[in-house]
Formats: C-alpha cells, sequence, structure tokens
C-alpha cells in the first residue's frame, strides 16, 4: 500500500460501511484491533447519531477506523411515479398492518452538510463518500485537517472526477457487490451494466494513479490476493463480515446469507429506489419490476414495511442485502476473521510466487 494508507491499517483489509446497522461500532472496533480497517455508516442516521457512534468506536478501540457518508441526491424524480409505485405497495402495508412513508421527498440530502461539519470540526483518520464525488473544497478541507479520502467509483471516468476534485483513493465497486451500486450519476438505462470488479481495477489503474480499494463479492484471502495483483493497494469486504457476531444485521439477514431458499442475488431498485444487490425474495420478484429510479423516497416509502417484516420473522419481505459471494459466509468474530484471511492471503501469494519462481 501508499506508504499514508497502510499507516493506517497494517493488513489490507477494509470491513465496508454497511448502511441501516450493520456496521456498527462493536465490528469496527474489531476489525480495526485484528489490524484490518474497521467503518462506520453515517448513511441513514442523524449527524448526531453519528457522532455518538465515533465516540463509542473511540472508547472501543485506538486503532484507526473510516466513516462513510452518502452523497446529496440532485436528480429529478417523477412525483407521480413515486405514487404509482405506492400503490403498488398498497398490499403489503395490509399484510404486514403497517403505513407507507408519507413526506418521502424531505430530507433527500441525508444531513449532509452537518455530518461534514462534525467530522471536519472533530476528524477522523478517513471519510469516503458513495453516490458521488464531493466538491473540491470539501476535499481540501479533509486534507487540511488530516483525513484521508476516498470516493467510491464504479467506471474510469467517475474515477478521473475522483482524481481531479483530490481524492486521496478511490474505492472501486464492481457489480458484484452487495447494497448499493455507489454509481454517481442514477441512470435507469445503465440498470446492470456495470463492470465486474477485476476488469474495473484494470481500467481505473490505467486511468488515475491513486490507491485502490477494491471491493465486489470478496469472500477469501485468494480473491484478496487476486485484486492486489490486479494493481489494488487494499480489498473491501462487507459481506463477509455481515454475518459476525459484532454485526448489526437482524439474525434472519444473517441466515438467510447461507440459506438454500435464497441461492441468488439480483440488481433491484424494489427497496430504495436506487440499484443495489440482494437476495431474490418474494418482495424483489413482484415489485423489482414496478419500482422507479427514486432514490431516496422509495427508501422512505418502504422503510416501515421492511421493520415491519423483520419485526414478523419474515425474510420474503425484507431487504437482504448480499453480493455475490454471500454463500461463502463464515460465521466467525470479526477479529478471528481478519487473522483467516490474512493468512489465506499470505498462502496465496505464496504459492503464487512458487509458481512464477
Amino acid at each position: 500500500m501508499s506508504p499514508a494508507l497502510s499507516d493506517l491499517h497494517p493488513y489490507p483489509i477494509v470491513q465496508a460501511p454497511m448502511a441501516g446497522g450493520a456496521s456498527g461500532p462493536e465490528l469496527a472496533a474489531a476489525v480495526s484491533a485484528a489490524g484490518g480497517l474497521g467503518f462506520l455508516a453515517g448513511g441513514y442516521k442523524t449527524a448526531d447519531g453519528m457522532y455518538q457512534e465515533i465516540k463509542r468506536l473511540r472508547a472501543l478501540t485506538r486503532r484507526p477506523f473510516g466513516v462513510n457518508l452518502f452523497m446529496p441526491q440532485r436528480s429529478y424524480v417523477d412525483p407521480a411515479a413515486v405514487e404509482a409505485y405506492r400503490g403498488q405497495l398498497a398490499g403489503e402495508a395490509a399484510w404486514y398492518d403497517t403505513p407507507l412513508g408519507e413526506d418521502v421527498f424531505a430530507g433527500s440530502d441525508d444531513g449532509y452538510d452537518a455530518k461534514l461539519a462534525i467530522l471536519l470540526e472533530d476528524p477522523v483518520p478517513l471519510v469516503s463518500f458513495t453516490f458521488g464525488c464531493p466538491d473540491p473544497a470539501v476535499l481540501r478541507s479533509f486534507t487540511a485537517a488530516g483525513t484521508w479520502t476516498v470516493v467510491t467509483v464504479t467506471s474510469a471516468e467517475e474515477a478521473r472526477t475522483a482524481q481531479a476534485a483530490g481524492a486521496a483513493a478511490v474505492c472501486v465497486q464492481g457489480i458484484e457487490a452487495g447494497g448499493h451500486q455507489g454509481t454517481h450519476r442514477d441512470d435507469p438505462c445503465a440498470d446492470g451494466t456495470g463492470f465486474g470488479l477485476l476488469p474495473l481495477v484494470a481500467q481505473v489503474r490505467e486511468a488515475v494513479a491513486l490507491p485502490i480499494i477494491a471491493a465486489g463479492g470478496l469472500m477469501r484471502g485468494a480473491q484478496i490476493a487476486a485484486v492486489l495483483a490486479a494493481g489494488a493497494q487494499a480489498a473491501q469486504l462487507g459481506t463477509a463480515f455481515l454475518v459476525c457476531p459484532e454485526s448489526g444485521a437482524s439474525p434472519l439477514h444473517k441466515a438467510a446469507l447461507t440459506d438454500p431458499m435464497f441461492p441468488r442475488t439480483e440488481l433491484t431498485r424494489a427497496f430504495s429506489g436506487r440499484p443495489a444487490r440482494g437476495l431474490v425474495n418474494r418482495f424483489m420478484r413482484e415489485h423489482g419490476p414496478y419500482a422507479p429510479a427514486a432514490y431516496p423516497q422509495v427508501h422512505h416509502l418502504t422503510s416501515g414495511l421492511r421493520k415491519a417484516a423483520a419485526a414478523a420473522g419474515d425474510p420474503q419481505g425484507m431487504a437482504l442485502w448480499a453480493g455475490q459471494g454471500h454463500r461463502l459466509a463464515r460465521t466467525l468474530p470479526a477479529g478471528e476473521l481478519v487473522e483467516v484471511l490474512t493468512a489465506e492471503l499470505a498462502q496465496a501469494q505464496n504459492a503464487l510466487t512458487r509458481s512464477t519462481s
């Protein structure tokens, strides 16, 4: 890794920031303490809620960690399309006996400015951004505060934008990744046309001179070795850490990752209005084809339904975010998983060295 980034975590393993409760202080602390880089997810939290988690994490470890922010969504959303989808979901509201979200057009910036203010006033080691690239002035402010900045990218073009804006590194997200695709522009015409991780890393490596963190479907140390050989400096894993006991994901979500009832994943707009990869369940099959490009409006619209499904013990109505490698999930403590991945990585690299000598 580049000298400055390697100072943050000795092992090239980054725990993905998974919004929605999975990436809490306990998980991040365990990963950082084991030599990886733990992450908090600032998305879907208030600015104060984010800050309280930062304080809890600092009480658990003195190791470096990161915080992820969602960029404000500025694209036009058709209110009529959202209302039509509300009608589509009326049966779900009746089934779970819970109302659909109201006032869904409020708060599309996810408290971005307030979160920036907190992170600049009380800096953390690293801040990453998803769903776009911050203004150059924002990135310069973090650099001046001593914070490393990482922009999530899904194409070489987005990587060039991040480099021009002054990002310190990019997180290259392949289409295999679980959860939301971090595209800078949500274009429905481009749904499902993203790049696989290895070719995307190669493209970005040739396009920019920034350190690369590779993300998407990574579950084993040998896969980490592959992305490092392709030009990445570190690997970011989300689904692999989702089943750890320190993860805040629901027990239903954790169990579903290796349940034969959920053998595959798909990209869908059904739950949030933005493409996101999850386990295929009833809700996704029935409503995905009708979901509009309307983020975060659809997220707010379905929030109560998802919570009600979880409370009812029904994974068929939940957003079961997962990467393509979900069947390889191992229920290990997060620190132990970092150790296992590191050992597998070393074994794979040693095998490669022997085969080429």
